[in-house]
């Protein structure tokens, strides 16, 4: 049986004890094979140049310089190569900025050898590796993004009336007040109401109001969920 070719890796990182490290753990796996280590940006690029890894593994803090502009760098010389951010630094800081730039994955130097090798193993087949928690946060975010994008759509059909009234519902005045108000009659008002209500997709009159409150608290722009 012919023996499938292994997972081409080189390593980026200015500490000799971690490159040491993580070169002892890989070369123990079948299928994952250290072709090269560099400590720094200049270096990393020549040898990435020479060897054409398929993965590479960076430390998100390299004493030669920020590592942001060699993503990007990395990006368009090798659009294929998967990049996968070493960092001792909590992912919440800098995970989704560095997704956002063009890494494949974000594992911190803290996790378990079995955990590390699942992280290089996922980004090597092409996938996208955050841990559970971070990946749950994006995913709410992205959730709380659409929401408010929809809801902002909505909003910019209302009438220029509807938003008057809206801005009133959001004092707490009733239909009748809303009316005197703005010299209209309580059955136009409650038109218009139902109106904003069916355009902004809420259930009920309470769900007007708590909507109409916390419009008025963010400044008059669109709440989030």
């Amino acid at each position: 049986m012919t023996t499938p070719p292994r997972t081409r890796i080189v390593i980026v990182d200015d500490h000799p004890v971690v490159r040491d490290g993580l070169s002892f753990l890989l070369a123990e796996q079948p299928d994952l094979e250290v072709v090269g280590a560099a400590a720094d940006s200049e270096s990393a690029l020549r040898l990435i140049e020479q060897v054409r890894p398929q993965v590479l593994l960076l430390d998100l803090t390299l004493k030669s310089g920020d590592v942001l502009p060699l993503i990007g760098e990395l990006r368009r010389r090798w659009p294929e190569l998967r990049i996968l951010m070493l960092s001792m630094h909590e992912e919440s800081l800098y995970a989704e900025r560095l997704i956002a730039l063009g890494a494949h994955g974000y594992v911190m130097k803290q996790e378990a050898p079995a955990e590390f090798l699942r992280a290089l193993r996922r980004v090597a087949s092409g996938a996208i590796h955050l841990s559970p928690v971070m990946s749950e946060q994006l995913l709410e975010r992205t959730r709380r993004r659409s929401s408010t994008s929809k809801a902002s759509g909505a909003m910019a059909g209302l009438t220029e009336r509807e938003g008057d009234v809206l801005r009133l519902v959001a004092r707490g005045m009733s239909t009748q007040q809303i009316a005197r108000e703005l010299a209209m009659s309580p059955k136009t008002v409650d038109s218009h109401r139902r109106n904003i209500r069916d355009k902004l997709g809420l259930a009920n009159a309470r769900d007007l109001v708590r909507y109409a409150v916390r419009w008025s608290q963010d400044g008059e722009k669109v709440p989030g969920p």
